[in-house]
């Protein structure tokens, strides 16, 4: 009895202290956790990307297959990782880069969103780019946007670590999207393969010399609204023959617009 008294007295008291643990606990508002920052907040992804650091500044996974960057510079050893700080020119957004090297490769698989409007240029880099301003840069672990003055465009990417995940929005909704894919991009091409799956999915492949000798890439990207596609770009090129008379003729090049209807958005 004095046994089972003991027990009840301490089974009590176990109470008591629960009770005023939970008493004295104070409740953290929802508001207040999302404020308070993260390990993600110390880091800045343009850290390395001016002087002759050779970073990017675009999306990525820890140990992830995709870095999903701006490519603003396409040659010298300041060009390493695809985009340098002090740039105004956005080509476009390849899916491979390298990161503080002193050698260049990848750049591999360029999408260059427009709104179907293109520049004189000597070739179809020069066509797609785009300005762009440093304060409209945004970019956090796993995240980078930017806006394209020339094409009114909001872009906005991020990935998985085996997809890079693109967002698109005209500012001017009469506009309408063409997506130009280039295989061609940064480095010398050996081969390269494009298919149209449907009207919604390309699939495709490319092998390029550079650093690595023999660098192959495979890629299926799928889109959010239907494109309607008919053939790759070509480029007028001019020869001269022995007589010195001049020759000219197309020839193809592996860039590939896809080309959407109107509507504010694409993914």
């Amino acid at each position: 009895m004095k046994f089972l008294t003991s027990l009840s007295l301490l089974t009590i008291l176990a109470l008591l202290a629960l009770a005023s643990c939970t008493a004295n606990k104070k409740t953290t508002p929802a508001a207040e956790l999302l404020e308070e920052p993260t390990v993600c907040d110390f880091v800045n992804p343009f850290v390395g990307t001016g002087g002759h650091g050779h970073t990017y500044p675009g999306a990525t996974m820890p140990f992830g297959m995709v870095q999903l960057s701006p490519d603003t510079r396409l040659t010298g050893w300041d060009g390493c990782g695809g985009y340098h700080d002090s740039d105004s020119l956005i080509y476009g957004f390849s899916h491979t880069h390298l990161q503080g090297t002193g050698i260049s490769d990848y750049g591999d698989v360029l999408l260059s969103p427009t709104n179907s409007a293109v520049h004189q240029g000597k070739n179809w880099g020069e066509r797609y780019r785009s300005a762009f301003r440093k304060e409209t840069e945004k970019a956090s672990p796993g995240y980078y946007s930017v806006f394209l003055d020339d094409q009114n465009i909001e872009t906005e990417l991020t990935t998985t670590t085996r997809v890079g995940i693109h967002k698109y929005h005209l500012t001017n909704q009469a506009d309408s999207f063409t997506v130009f894919i280039d295989l061609a991009h940064r480095d010398p091409l050996i081969e390269y393969q494009f298919y149209p799956l449907n009207d919604s999915t390309v699939a495709g492949m490319r092998v390029s010399k550079e650093w690595a000798e023999e660098q192959h890439v495979y890629f299926v990207a799928e889109f959010s609204r239907p494109f309607t596609y008919t053939d790759q770009t070509f480029e007028i090129v001019y020869e001269e023959l022995d007589n010195g008379e001049i020759r000219n003729y197309q020839e193809m090049v592996p860039v590939f617009p896809l080309v959407f209807n109107q509507g504010a958005d694409l993914m």
